[in-house]
């Protein structure tokens, strides 16, 4: 009897603990609620701002600056693009229509070097049918009188005691002109034309082949000097060609200083072409017809602070902004506004403090943080 009431006991107070979920004491219990995230990753704040810790900035490279102000030379941005030196350049072009034979060398391909002088190719002229006939009986009478002429001096050689002087020397002068005659109307008929290098320097475009057949002006070769490169630049404002204290191009992350040459008096696309040059080798990184920016420097200046353009990021409004480190693990965004420099640098006039530390390397993957 006392063992029935022991089984029924149990079964009672596991049913029991089916029937009802068990509570958690006070303190411990979560709800519904989402398991917390993990807060040691870069996240956006609510207010704009971005938590990065210092093992996410190691590994993003993110490198800051000390921002200071100052009176910057104020400068606009120009739209250019890279020319030959016409004392450092040349084209190859024939003068005569023919077929096309290779140089000593065979025809050069574009990026090989070439000496000043060097033959390049060979037009053998081209003429018709009636034309070389033509020719051949030209040189054919020539040749004739010529012999004539010859034998007329002989004579009058033999007679050199009863003949005056000065018909044997008229005899020799006409021989010798039909012998120069004969020799101009051959070579004529039988030279080539060398085509060779008129400047030292690289080939840039090659349009040649073995055999093809040339007309006369025909761009065959064209050769550039990569360290002799010109920019040539588009002002709009009549005004900028006349206030020009300095200009840079930005080639990746260099500064090339440029020197200004002069400005044209002609309107080309509604604007000035204005000519700038540089002795740089950074300028043999470029290619000729490439289009670059060019920022003039004028003589007036701005108050601003100098920041790296690199630095310069866009909100989802559109505005442009600049990431400052206002704590050691927190960057917040600043609405600035900012004129250009030259290139690597720009000049911000407004949203920013003396002493705000102004993140440059790393900025783009900091703006990309959601």
């Amino acid at each position: 009897m006392m063992r029935a009431k022991w089984i029924f006991l149990v079964a009672f107070i596991a049913a029991t603990a089916l029937t009802n979920p068990a509570v958690a004491g006070p303190g411990h219990d979560h709800g519904d609620e989402a398991p917390a995230a993990n807060s040691n990753g870069p996240t956006r704040l609510p207010d704009g701002s971005v938590f990065l810790p210092k093992p996410t900035q190691r590994q993003l490279g993110v490198r800051t600056i000390v921002a200071e102000t100052g009176e910057l030379p104020r400068a606009y941005e120009l739209a250019g693009k890279v020319v030959m030196d016409p004392n450092a350049g040349g084209k190859v072009q024939p003068t005569v229509a023919g077929r096309l034979v290779p140089g000593p060398n065979g025809l050069p391909s574009f990026g090989q070097p070439v000496r000043k002088g060097e033959v390049l190719a060979y037009v053998i002229p081209a003429s018709g049918a009636i034309e070389r006939s033509n020719q051949a009986a030209q040189l054919s009478e020539l040749r004739s009188a010529k012999a004539v002429a010859e034998r007329r001096l002989a004579r009058l050689k033999e007679l050199s005691d009863t003949v005056p002087r000065k018909e044997i020397e008229a005899a020799e002068s006409e021989a010798q002109a039909l012998g120069k005659q004969i020799a101009a109307l051959g070579k004529g008929l039988s030279e080539r034309e060398a085509l060779t290098a008129p400047v030292a320097g690289v080939i840039a475009s090659a349009n040649a082949a073995a055999g093809q057949v040339v007309e006369p002006r025909e761009l065959l070769f064209e050769i550039v000097d990569p360290a002799r490169l010109r920019i040539e630049a588009l002002a709009y404002d009549p005004e900028q060609v006349t206030d020009v204290a300095g200009a840079t191009v930005a080639i990746g992350g260099a500064r090339v200083p440029l020197e200004f040459v002069g400005a044209a008096r002609l309107l080309r696309q509604q604007a000035l072409p204005m000519m700038f040059r540089g002795e740089n080798q950074a300028l043999s990184k470029l290619a000729v017809g490439q289009p670059v920016r060019v920022y003039v420097q004028t003589a007036s200046t701005v108050k601003g602070l100098r920041v790296p353009a690199a630095a310069l990021m866009k909100n989802p409004a559109n505005q442009t902004i600049i990431w400052v480190k206002a704590a050691p693990e927190r960057f917040e965004p600043r609405v600035v506004t900012a004129e250009p420099l030259d290139g690597a640098s720009v000049a911000v006039t407004s949203g920013l403090q003396p002493g705000d530390r102004v993140a440059t390397t790393g900025a783009t993957l900091i703006n990309q943080v959601r």
